[in-house]
């Protein structure tokens, strides 16, 4: 099986397109968290975010679900394209990032653009918009590795709200660091409707070539 990308853990890269299911959850304080689970219903990721102020966001750490500190996210500032960067384990201070995440404009609707920096040359670009919970992540030959879309209830058929939502890997992508693309993508986001809630949406091409996928 050929491996995409980065490996932050071993045991999240899947033979087999796998769905995950993504979930915003309030915790007990104000704040966005994230819960993911498989298809089995078991938990894979949690993210518990306390902070009230998108200023103390800007740092976010994924863990499996024994708490173990898988990757951070953390905004690099100061920054004119919303540039973040990605950490192995808890970041500790002085430790190199192994990738960063940025648009690719501040003006308009742009793609985002994803850096390796322990492999140079390789670099991927999501396109798509997350604030419909429609994008997709393309590797350097414009192969999908990993799609964002909305959730339908195949009990009901009935599309569920976007704080659910699904989140597709194929065979080789690593699912912690997609999972921490979108944390990245959810901060970015979130910042773009704080600023100015008739902004456009982040990071985006056109919503209606991906749903025909």
């Amino acid at each position: 099986m050929k491996k995409s990308g980065i490996i932050i853990d071993g045991s999240y890269i899947y033979e087999k397109e796998t769905q995950l299911t993504v979930r915003k959850t309030c915790l007990f304080f104000p704040g966005d968290g994230f819960t993911v689970y498989d298809c089995s219903g078991q938990l894979v990721f949690r993210v518990d975010t306390y902070a009230t102020d998108a200023s103390h966001r800007s740092e976010l750490v994924l863990m499996d679900p024994s708490g173990r500190c898988l990757l951070t996210v953390r905004r690099k500032r100061p920054s004119l394209h919303q540039r973040w960067e990605g950490f192995l384990g808890e970041r500790v201070d002085g430790q190199k990032p192994i990738f960063s995440v940025r648009r690719s404009s501040i003006i308009g609707r742009s793609s985002v653009t994803v850096e390796m920096y322990n492999n140079p040359g390789v670099d991927y670009q999501i396109e798509g918009s997350y604030a419909h919970r429609c994008c997709t992540i393309y590797d350097m030959d414009k192969k999908s590795v990993g799609e964002i879309k909305r959730k339908v209830d195949c009990t009901t058929n009935v599309v569920l709200g976007k704080d659910v939502f699904s989140l597709f890997l194929k065979p080789g992508f690593d699912g912690a660091f997609a999972m921490g693309l979108v944390l990245v993508l959810d901060q970015i986001n979130g910042d773009d409707h704080s600023d100015d809630d008739s902004g456009p949406d982040v990071d985006t091409a056109s919503e209606d070539s991906h749903k025909s996928s």
